[in-house]
């Protein structure tokens, strides 16, 4: 061993016993017998070990050295008498030398405990972030997360593709997000911006020759944060392939994340390859949701028909969908519960009623229900112990509703969700173009650098609105990992597919010059993906929050508060690039 140290503080064992050693790591704590007797927990990286003192000399060592000080023991194994089979090292003891401190910690008053770190306040857990990874179970999702990046890198090396490392400082692109943008000194005016993702360089790559290209990836987007995703930055296993297809993507990534999801995953079961393909127009229909949780059986269907003219205000003019439970024994606290947490995630409402043992509707809307209770049975049908919930609105409005409604049933009912498992699916055939809820023009749905199905003969032909795409997602336990596609690596029909949208054959030049003209000089067809090595580790280890798995991550309102960024700069910083300040009295409050 090096570093001044002859074992770590997880190594040491009964075989050990009456060897001389150097431990070295942080003072966890003391626990005072009396003057002359105390036991000392030493902790490093690796674990921790007993330290035993037995003289008032070696006790008085340690008077005003406060925990989490780093320091240095030396002295002789002995085997415990007191055993301790709950840890590695609980066989054994040292009985000290030589105490030395190293690095002496000034505070007598930590702001948490260590070892509870995860019980403090987050953003002081991310202002003391360094105190925050002292916690071995803080610290060890850092490990694993080193350790599925490495087996992510092995895999796709085994399978021939080559890693490259693509620019940080590039062009502001169209992507779908706001860019973070960099002033130029050397340029007054002009910006650089950080890359929301590899995109053009990765295709400009396949357009020079390269066959299979990947990196872990860091992407920059100034955007809000969520449970599943880090404002700022995030990384991504980016990936792409020339002369491929959608199938040959699928299969890459088919055989890449089951083995490292059942290897490392709290879970030790994953789909085994082909997934499970959903039509994206399929998926909304039957889940509510372009990423449904396969671990629900549960579905949705179409109960406008028979419900429609049942007198029911909010149904009236709407399109209604259901989600029958058979046996959902849950009690109306939890109904209550269920319908509420729907409004708060949607904006919707939901509905319900049973139709129970007996036969007969009751609860929730049932009254509405009691003339039609034939057609309804019929309709959805239902047996005796149903319950069914209800939303309604466009329908796009109530297909996301019933999406949040099935997802919040299937948790609370352990017999329509196998939790203990990865189920990944694709979703497929998505939507060329939509409607722009805020333009009420036409605009890309996904990627715009995807290939329509049908090529320049269905951009010549068909309904922009007909056209599909290909364009897929990859989804795991209703979690969106990844967008891919085909890309549209033919200028004509890249030029054709902007047209529709209002941008010209000069449009698409000026926006994507390189990509544009390195696709003239004949480029292959290739396809990619990218999933999220931020969403894919934290489903691996079963956390709830991206940031418990990110070594520093932002806070939710995108501030580091361990290094207060952001933050103002000096004049002559803002001089050097040239720029000026301006802030509006709103932005001052």
């Amino acid at each position: 061993m090096i570093q001044s140290r002859t074992h770590t503080c997880n190594e040491l064992r009964a075989t050990n016993v009456g060897e001389k050693v150097t431990l070295v790591g942080w003072y966890e704590n003391l626990r005072k017998v009396s003057k002359n007797l105390g036991f000392l927990i030493l902790r490093d990286f690796y674990g921790t070990t007993q330290i035993v003192i037995e003289t008032e000399e070696m006790m008085q060592a340690l008077d005003g050295v406060n925990n989490e000080s780093t320091i240095s023991v030396e002295g002789v194994v002995r085997e415990r008498s007191s055993k301790n089979p709950k840890l590695p090292t609980g066989e054994i003891e040292v009985v000290p030398e030589k105490i030395s401190v190293l690095g002496s910690c000034r505070y007598n008053a930590l702001p948490f405990e260590i070892n509870h770190s995860t019980d403090a306040d987050e953003n002081l857990r991310l202002k003391y972030r360094y105190l925050d990874l002292r916690n071995p179970a803080v610290k060890d999702k850092i490990v694993l997360r080193s350790k599925i990046v490495a087996e992510l890198r092995q895999r796709m090396m085994d399978l021939d593709f080559l890693e490259i490392t693509t620019p940080i400082l590039t062009c502001s692109s169209p992507e779908g997000a706001r860019d973070y943008l960099v002033p130029s000194r050397v340029h007054p005016g002009k910006f650089y911006a950080l890359p929301q993702a590899p995109q053009q360089f990765k295709q400009i790559l396949m357009a020079s020759g390269f066959d299979r290209y990947f990196q872990i990836a860091p992407c920059f987007r100034d955007e809000d944060a969520r449970a599943d995703r880090s404002p700022g930055e995030f990384y991504q296993l980016d990936m792409e392939m020339a002369f491929a297809t959608q199938e040959d993507v699928f299969s890459v990534v088919e055989e890449v994340l089951p083995p490292v999801f059942e290897k490392y995953g709290k879970y030790k079961t994953a789909s085994k390859a082909p997934f499970t393909r959903i039509p994206f127009l399929e998926a909304m229909d039957k889940y509510g949701s372009d990423k449904p949780d396969l671990r629900i059986d549960l579905v949705l269907q179409d109960a406008t028909e028979v419900l429609s003219g049942c007198g029911f205000g909010p149904f009236e003019g709407n399109v209604i969908k259901a989600v029958v439970v058979d046996q959902f024994g849950a009690t109306r606290k939890v109904i209550d519960k269920i319908c509420s947490d729907v409004e708060v995630q949607t904006g919707n409402k939901a509905y319900w009623f049973k139709l129970d043992d007996k036969g007969d509707l009751v609860g929730g809307i049932s009254k509405f229900l009691v003339n039609i209770k034939d057609q309804v049975v019929e309709a959805l049908g239902l047996k005796p112990g149903d319950f069914i919930g209800l939303t309604a609105g466009t329908k796009l409005k109530a297909q996301k509703t019933a999406g949040v409604l099935r997802n919040l049933l299937g948790a609370n009912c352990e017999a329509h969700m196998k939790k203990e498992c990865y189920e990944f699916c694709w979703i497929v055939d998505f939507p060329m173009y939509e409607i722009g809820e805020e333009s009420g023009e036409l605009e890309f749905c996904h990627n715009p650098f995807s290939m329509p199905q049908g090529g320049l003969d269905a951009l010549n032909n068909q309904d922009p609105l007909t056209i599909l795409a290909y364009q897929y997602d990859l989804v795991c336990n209703g979690v969106e990992l990844s967008s891919g596609a085909v890309r549209n690596h033919d200028p004509e029909i890249m030029v054709k597919a902007f047209n529709l949208i209002g941008l010209g054959e000069d449009d698409v030049k000026a926006k994507f010059p390189a990509m544009y003209n390195a696709f003239c000089y004949g480029a292959p067809p290739h396809a990619g993906i990218a999933p999220g090595v931020d969403r894919m580790i934290m489903l691996i280890t079963g956390e709830d929050s991206i940031r418990e798995i990110i070594p520093f991550p932002m806070n939710k309102n995108a501030m580091d508060v361990m290094m207060n960024a952001p933050a103002t700069v000096e004049q002559k910083q803002l001089d050097d690039v040239h720029i000026q300040i301006k802030v509006d009295d709103k932005d001052k409050e």
